[in-house]
């Protein structure tokens, strides 16, 4: 009897193990999906628009040279070095987003900014695959950030308030050629 009983107990646990949602992989911008589709040859071009505190800004156009369809995103990216190793930081912003940013960015600057919060506050805009810009309060201050890899918190670029008016700019200027 106990044997049965044991034998039950063990298959319910293997079946409970079973059923456990899958971990999600990375979330991706549309960019993303479509610089990766299978099955295609993928032409990718990089115009440079600037750099801000290390973190490269560019535009990238995608084509798929079989189907000649194509997809154009902004992309972040930021060297990260440590005493040990270097890695490459990136983030991809479809078209859509960009706006969104500039528009969040508008808004941290004439809502956020000009308020003292009194406990901790934090203010963020997220894109699809997982990048992050925004700011909270430390001390009474804003301080300002954008986080190019959602699960990863060495792909942080720390920012001023006043390089928002320089990265506005340069979302400007990408958005025109997306």
């Amino acid at each position: 009897m106990k044997k049965i009983i044991y034998s039950f107990l063990i298959t319910l646990l293997c079946i409970g193990l079973n059923a456990q949602t899958p971990v999600k992989d990375k979330e991706l911008s549309n960019a993303e999906v479509f610089s990766a589709k299978a099955g295609a040859l993928m032409q990718k071009e990089f115009i440079e628009i600037g750099t801000l505190k290390k973190c490269k800004i560019q535009v990238v156009y995608f084509t798929d040279l079989i189907s000649s369809t194509k997809q154009s995103a902004l992309k972040f990216e930021y060297e990260y070095v440590s005493s040990y190793s270097t890695d490459t930081k990136a983030a991809l912003l479809d078209p859509d987003e960009v706006t969104g940013l500039m528009k969040s960015i508008k808004l941290m600057q004439d809502k956020i900014f000009p308020t003292t919060p009194t406990n901790y506050t934090e203010v963020n805009y997220r894109s699809r695959g997982g990048f992050e810009g925004g700011c909270f309060t430390s001390k009474g201050t804003w301080s300002t950030y954008l986080k190019l890899e959602k699960f990863d918190s060495k792909s942080y670029v720390w920012l001023n308030i006043e390089d928002l008016i320089t990265l506005y700019t340069y979302l400007e200027q990408a958005k025109s050629m997306l």
